[in-house]
């Protein structure tokens, strides 16, 4: 008993674990239980059918035979009328018995009857009504499998516009950017290196002390010509 206990135990722990694998297939592939929905709905409406189908055949038998009841219970009616206006009451007495049997019968038939018919709409309306709910949920996958593909771009476009799938190429270019920054630094270096060296410092004073004995010697001449201008001038 308690090996029957444990293994029926074991049996709905591992239903359980294949329930809850195909809950988390389902979540990630929304289609997948869209689509057994259906077709669970689908059978439901295959197995409905044939059952509504013998429920119309049993009226269909019933209607019958309430009909054939009908039919004879005129001709006995007909019989019985002949043979009470011939007198022939022995043949009146079977007749009566007969139209008393064949009433009883019609009448448990018209009740039976009655009731197949309910059973039938009962069964049209719950197979029409299956039908609704598989076109509806067909409706309602077309909708949602529509807005689950649009969420999800839109998660896609958000993780772009984040940096996530963009993260290489940017941390590509900032590589790019520090190498043209490190060679611009680099020349600058040599600039500011070649600017304080002695050599550069001193082949710089030369020329600037050029520039000031030039100007030392051009101003000299200037006067010298003014002078003699002068002395010109007053002889």
């Amino acid at each position: 008993m308690a090996s029957i206990n444990f293994f029926d135990r074991l049996g709905n722990l591992w239903r359980g674990f294949v329930s809850l694998w195909i809950a988390d297939v389902e979540k990630k592939h929304p289609e997948i239980a869209y689509e057994n929905a259906i077709n669970s709905l689908i059978g439901k409406y295959t197995k409905l059918k044939s059952a509504t189908a013998a429920i119309i055949r049993r009226r269909d038998e019933i209607d019958h035979r309430v009909e054939t009841e009908r039919q004879s219970l005129a001709a006995v009616t007909r019989d019985l009328e002949a043979a009470l206006a011939t007198n022939q009451d022995d043949l009146a007495l079977v007749l009566l018995q007969k139209k008393n049997a064949v009433e009883a019968e019609l009448s448990g038939l018209a009740a039976e009857a009655e009731q197949s018919k309910v059973d039938a709409d009962d069964a049209k309306s719950a197979l029409l009504a299956v039908k609704g709910e598989i076109e509806k949920l067909k409706g309602e996958r077309v909708r949602m499998l529509a807005k689950m593909q649009s969420a999800q771009a839109r998660i896609q476009i958000q993780s772009q516009l984040d940096g996530l799938s963009v993260e290489a190429d940017v941390q590509a270019l900032d590589k790019v950017r520090d190498h043209i920054k490190n060679t611009i630094s680099e020349a600058n270096l040599g600039k500011e290196l070649r600017d304080s060296d002695l050599d550069v410092r001193l082949d710089k004073l030369r020329q600037q002390s050029g520039s000031i004995t030039a100007r030392a010697q051009l101003d000299e001449l200037k006067r010298q010509r003014a002078a003699q201008a002068a002395a010109g001038k007053q002889m």
